[in-house]
């Protein structure tokens, strides 16, 4: 597990298109924390390190952004009015976890039972009004001790 101290949108997106830059496929990405912390800011820099050249949003009523046309395709999903097996199965949740593609979750919270053993938890504190603690767990296999830092 590591920390990083994030005092703007920016530094935030930079660790997730270090983080990006590190992904295979395959890979769950579950977010932890509130509305306001960070977490399509972190999905923005994701989608950049793996190429998309568009706009990131929050995928808040849509359910699911899918962000194609990168190294690899990234799919937002937001499970915060998931509250039941029957909704994620209507989310189509599983079927994205088949492609190969990188699944960013937020919400994951809701989702618990569903996610795989590797998945890579990214948790987001408030400090301030423009700090977060940004903690990233399960990704140690995809970094030396380097990186990241």
């Amino acid at each position: 597990m590591k920390k990083y101290i994030s005092d703007s949108p920016e530094k935030t997106e930079e660790l997730g298109r270090l983080l990006a830059e590190k992904l295979k496929g395959g890979e769950v990405i579950a977010y932890r924390g509130g509305l306001g912390m960070g977490k399509t800011c972190f999905t923005r820099g994701v989608a950049e390190g793996l190429g998309f050249k568009g706009a990131v949003t929050s995928p808040t009523f849509a359910l699911i952004n899918e962000y194609i046309g990168g190294r690899l395709p990234l799919y937002h999903f937001d499970m915060y009015r998931v509250s039941g097996w029957d909704d994620l199965y209507s989310t189509g949740f599983f079927d994205y976890l088949e492609t190969g593609g990188v699944i960013a979750a937020e919400w994951s919270e809701n989702i618990e039972g569903a996610l795989p053993d590797s998945t890579v938890t990214v948790s987001f504190r408030r400090i301030d009004d423009n700090t977060r603690e940004i903690t990233v767990d399960g990704a140690d296999y995809l970094f030396n001790s380097e990186e990241l830092r």
